[in-house]
């Protein structure tokens, strides 16, 4: 018989909605005071939905960091392709460390969690790893090697410290930073022209 509740998704966002409510509870708590029932009352979802769709709560952590590493990387490349001049380039590297659409404070207290839980988890070291190299390849369109290195330590370091700092940043000590790297890396190993990898 067509069109019974077999048939049809009851919820087809409620996966993604799990993840992202995970996200939000180890934001708010923590990876270890976050529990399957505080993820289902936040994604607003029975709690047996929750264990229904993962292998359990490292499973579930797993996909939601790797949703996250995503999700900014994303992010990151798209500041970077939008890039037009070596100039432009070095301005979305500073945008990308001061400004609020990457690691926000949200973001930057995830990160916290996801390199502490990283430590102890394969698959979540796995997502780091292939982060670290998206965003290198996002740089690469723009920055030699060796530049685009240093340039996503600071990217994912800076507001780290920005995080615990009673200062606010100093875009202009950033982009000073920024310029020293580019200019002072940017010999070793080549230059990639700009655009180069689109």
């Amino acid at each position: 018989m067509s069109g019974t509740r077999r048939e049809v998704p009851n919820d087809p966002g409620r996966r993604d909605r799990i993840l992202d409510a995970a996200l939000d509870v180890v934001g708010d708590v923590g990876v270890h005071r976050t529990t399957h029932r505080r993820i289902a009352a936040r994604a607003q979802v029975p709690l047996g939905s929750v264990t229904y769709y993962f292998d359990g709560m490292d499973d579930l952590l797993a996909q939601a960091f790797a949703r996250l590493a995503d999700t900014m990387s994303v992010q990151y490349h798209r500041a970077l392709a939008d890039a037009a001049t070596p100039a432009e380039a070095e301005a979305a590297v500073v945008e990308l460390v001061c400004g609020p659409a990457y690691a926000t404070a949200r973001e930057v207290t995830l990160l916290f969690e996801m390199y502490a839980y990283a430590n102890h988890h394969p698959a979540v070291a796995a997502t780091m790893r292939a982060w670290l190299l998206r965003s290198r390849a996002s740089l690469g369109m723009h920055f030699a090697e060796p530049v685009c290195r240093a340039l996503d330590a600071l990217i994912e370091g800076w507001p780290m410290h920005r995080a615990s700092d009673d200062e606010p940043l100093d875009r202009g000590l950033v982009a000073a930073t920024v310029h020293a790297v580019v200019t002072g890396l940017g010999g070793a190993g080549g230059a990639a022209p700009t655009g180069s990898a689109r």
